[in-house]
């Protein structure tokens, strides 16, 4: 087991240092080509995933609301690509109580968060989507092609544009392009689950992943990094 998570971690580190793709190619590509390098957090966390075998052999896909990208990993770390997505409107890691249950034009724009935490997710039908990958259905979170039937939005050239500035404007759900979900997601996640990680961006990481914020930390400080470490919530010793 433990050569098997070494040769993993090092499948990882070879994916993760890859050379970046412009995002089109990225979108159709196969594993390693990504729409550009991976945060550092994000390539932390996912060799964490692999060593301590959280993903339990299922695909996860990362999701770092900072960058508004999507990071896509096979069962045995894999990287299969990388892409730019649509999340909530509203800046926050919490989703009101009793949100799944309103209907779209109740939901306050406060409201309209992305959640952070670590969620089961599965492939089932939707309104209006044949198919979505069903990230916490109790506060109906899901990953689904980009939606384009209010022209307003401009959801597409969102997604396009070189800046995440432009990238809050759903209800919650994640969105990605059509392309994307279709050669990726939905290529990776084929067994019908996975899991999806959802980085923080207003809670400290140590209260969203504690157990790998530990890890980090540790390792943080070993290196004598301070702004880190305060980054996580903690201080150093």
């Amino acid at each position: 087991m433990r050569d098997a998570r070494t040769a993993a971690l090092a499948a990882l580190v070879l994916g993760l240092s890859a050379v970046a793709s412009p995002a089109p190619a990225a979108e159709a590509a196969g594993p390693t080509q990504a729409a550009s390098l991976p945060p550092e957090t994000v390539t932390q966390l996912a060799g964490w995933v692999l060593s301590a075998g959280d993903n339990r052999d299922l695909p996860f896909l990362i999701i770092d609301k900072a960058s508004t990208k999507v990071f896509v990993f096979a069962a045995d770390g894999q990287l299969q690509g990388a892409a730019p997505a649509l999340l909530g409107l509203a800046r926050g890691d919490d989703s009101t109580p009793g949100v799944g249950d309103r209907e779209l034009s109740a939901i306050r724009p406060k409201d309209r968060t992305t959640p952070a935490g670590r969620f089961l997710a599965a492939f089932g039908p939707a309104i209006g989507q044949a198919r979505v990958l069903w990230v916490d259905y109790a506060t109906a979170i899901s990953l689904h092609p980009v939606v384009t039937t209010n022209p307003k939005e401009r959801r597409v050239a969102r997604l396009r544009s070189p800046t995440p500035k432009d990238n809050r404007i759903t209800y919650g759900c994640i969105n990605v392009s059509a392309a994307f979900y279709r050669n990726v997601v939905s290529a990776a996640f084929a067994g019908g689950k996975g899991v999806v990680y959802i980085l923080p961006e207003k809670k400290p990481l140590d209260e969203v992943f504690p157990t790998f914020a530990v890890q980090l930390q540790a390792s943080r400080a070993q290196t004598g990094d301070p702004a880190m470490v305060r980054d996580l919530g903690g201080s150093l010793p």
